[in-house]
């Protein structure tokens, strides 16, 4: 199933996202994962290309499995970061041999340590030249682009930011995947903004659960998602109990699903973090609602 086809019709559609592990026992956990996160029957699973686009046989044998062992569509992620064009092709003539048919098209953060992302000679600056060239070598591909409820750090400003996605989806993107954010009001003005600008294809909330307070406090800290105020002073209550941390973050963001569920969101991404329980009680809640 491509992108395009997920978000065709009216039904509610969850995604799920994970990373490649580092080790064979992460695999075999993330493994157990997955199967129980299957049998909420996810409209896809996308695998992360790996920090500074070091893993990408590794995200395409993860989507091989995802595909060929639990039936379910999976998106590689796809970053521009250390890549020549003609690389990318090479990338994108693997993952077809791979079986993936829908790939998230990113720029890439900048490599740890350095300050700002650089394209290699050869390579691209953005992530619309990415899809241009996705689309162009393979017409029937779905492709999903990021966006910025809160603006990319690196943007100048929302507005900037925005142009820079229209762009994204001007060159052939089929759906807009978010970052993750933690007050719904900043997805809601920015879904407005989108549709204001122009943006017509589906924008699909990004939610992280909260199971960690300092693990998600280094998330936001890097991505540039704001917290609210109320939340973190809950947390920060509990921060040295980390099982009254899970059961804050999780009320949270059932709070969160049920409201965009009610708002009319073509679906729900979530950043699953290679783990099942806090996915499985939000769905378990939202299918009780």
């Amino acid at each position: 199933m491509r992108l395009s086809e997920v978000f065709s019709g009216d039904e509610f559609a969850i995604s799920i996202e994970i990373f490649p592990p580092k080790t064979e026992e992460g695999d075999q956990r993330l493994r157990s994962h997955l199967k129980q996160l299957i049998e909420y029957h996810p409209a896809f699973v996308s695998c992360t290309f790996g920090a500074g686009g070091s893993t990408p046989q590794r995200t395409l044998d993860w989507c091989r499995e995802i595909q060929n062992d639990l039936h379910r569509t999976a998106v590689a992620h796809l970053t521009c970061v250390g890549s020549t064009r003609e690389q990318l092709i090479e990338l994108l003539g693997t993952a077809e041999t791979a079986g993936v048919r829908n790939i998230m098209a990113l720029r890439g953060d900048a490599p740890q340590g350095t300050d700002r992302f650089r394209a290699v000679e050869g390579g691209f600056r953005y992530a619309n030249e990415l899809v241009e060239l996705i689309r162009e070598q393979h017409p029937d591909w779905g492709i999903g682009v990021a966006g910025y409820p809160e603006k990319h750090q690196e943007a100048p400003s929302p507005e900037v930011d925005l142009q820079n996605l229209k762009r994204k989806v001007d060159s052939g993107a089929d759906a807009v995947v978010t970052q993750l954010f933690f007050s719904n009001d900043c997805f809601f003005s920015f879904r407005d903004r989108c549709q204001a600008l122009g943006i017509k294809i589906p924008i699909v909330p990004g939610i992280m659960p909260i199971t960690d307070f300092a693990r998600i406090q280094r998330i936001t800290s890097m991505c540039g998602s704001s917290f609210p105020d109320d939340l973190a002073a809950r947390l920060s209550a509990v921060q040295n109990d980390k099982v009254a941390q899970f059961e804050i973050g999780l009320e949270h963001a059932i709070h969160q699903c049920e409201h965009l569920k009610a708002e009319g969101v073509p679906g729900i991404h979530f950043y699953a973090l290679n783990r099942s329980d806090a996915c499985r009680r939000i769905l378990d809640a939202l299918a009780a609602g």
